[in-house]
């Protein structure tokens, strides 16, 4: 028998992980734990640089050590299988530019950096025991606090729509790794055109915007020859609408700037409820495969499960921001 996703998932399942150097980022936190009624012993707060970036000893020492040490004594081990990490905790390490999302996900793992993901490719509902200590991490975040909340206001509205998911491909990029990026979309519309949802799969050289009330987005960002900001900031979302772009740096930063490739802080802006970024390059078959995402998440999995179960590696470059538990086609 098909998994049948649970409807309302359990804050049970959750940790949440705050700076209390941040004051903002405690509030948040807190927020989170009343609107999805996450047990108080599951916030953990630490006490660590409020700078995007951090020196690999100081994360062990500020962040994955007081983390392990908060789910051991707490015996949240065995209860535990996502952790949502919120703005205000570093997004990446400082010397080679791995995620910190990431190397939560593996912190009880022996694993070397770009290690194959056990749930990439699965359909199943995420237990952390069975992955042996993995979990599911994603984070809140945004250019301001005010985003990074408005992304657990979206996903507690989230709901079955019928929205448009927009396959956005690039034909100049067919060799090798980015060939598979667009063969994967192609994929994914021929999945949701079977399930009778609505599909905009544009293979032109044309980037694609003005597109409204979209439930799904993936195209190749200002990796496109034919990017354009405004274009890219001129498609609306629904709530429980998720993303992927295949920018190599989407998630460097969530400081507002106008140097660099596309960032996925842009389209939380402009009202998309979950995303997956990188935080420095992770080169193209790390990147989400749209036909696995989108297939999972409109089968009723977790945004969590479905962005994991796309993502190839573990203790790398990715980032997903959203709530874990927003599941609109439960």
């Amino acid at each position: 028998m098909p998994y049948q996703p649970l409807a309302n998932p359990s804050g049970h399942r959750v940790a949440v992980i705050a700076n209390k150097a941040v004051p903002e980022s405690e509030k948040l936190a807190r927020q989170y734990c009343r609107d999805r009624a996450v047990p108080e012993e599951h916030l953990i707060l630490l006490q660590c640089t409020s700078s995007e970036s951090i020196p690999e000893g100081d994360y062990l020492t500020d962040i994955q050590s007081p983390v392990r040490k908060a789910m051991r004594e707490r015996n949240l081990n065995e209860k535990v299988h996502f952790l949502l990490v919120v703005k205000g905790v570093p997004i990446k390490t400082a010397q080679r530019g791995y995620s910190v999302d990431s190397l939560l996900m593996c912190m009880n793992l022996s694993v070397a950096p770009r290690s194959r993901n056990p749930y990439f490719g699965k359909r199943e509902p995420f237990s952390s025991a069975r992955y042996g200590g993995l979990y599911l991490v994603s984070r809140l975040d945004g250019y301001t606090f005010g985003e990074a909340g408005a992304l657990l206001e979206r996903a507690l509205k989230a709901r079955r729509a019928d929205g448009l998911f927009l396959l956005d491909i690039s034909p100049s990029h067919q060799r090798s790794a980015y060939g598979e990026v667009n063969e994967a979309m192609r994929r994914a519309a021929e999945i949701l055109k079977r399930k009778k949802l609505r599909v905009l799969l544009d293979d032109t050289k044309d980037f694609i915007g003005n597109q409204k009330g979209l439930m799904g987005y993936y195209s190749w960002g200002s990796n496109d020859p034919q990017f354009k900001k405004e274009l890219y900031l001129s498609n609306t979302f629904l709530p429980g609408a998720i993303a992927e772009t295949a920018v190599s740096t989407s998630a460097r930063t969530f400081l507002p700037t106008d140097r660099g490739q596309s960032l996925i802080a842009d389209l939380i802006r402009v009202g998309v409820t979950g995303v997956k970024g990188y935080v420095s390059e992770p080169y193209a078959d790390a990147l989400c495969r749209a036909d696995i995402l989108f297939d999972r998440y409109t089968d009723g999995y977790t945004l969590a499960e479905s962005f994991w179960m796309a993502t190839p590696y573990l203790f790398w470059k990715d980032m997903v921001v959203g709530d874990p538990l927003c599941a609109p086609y439960a």
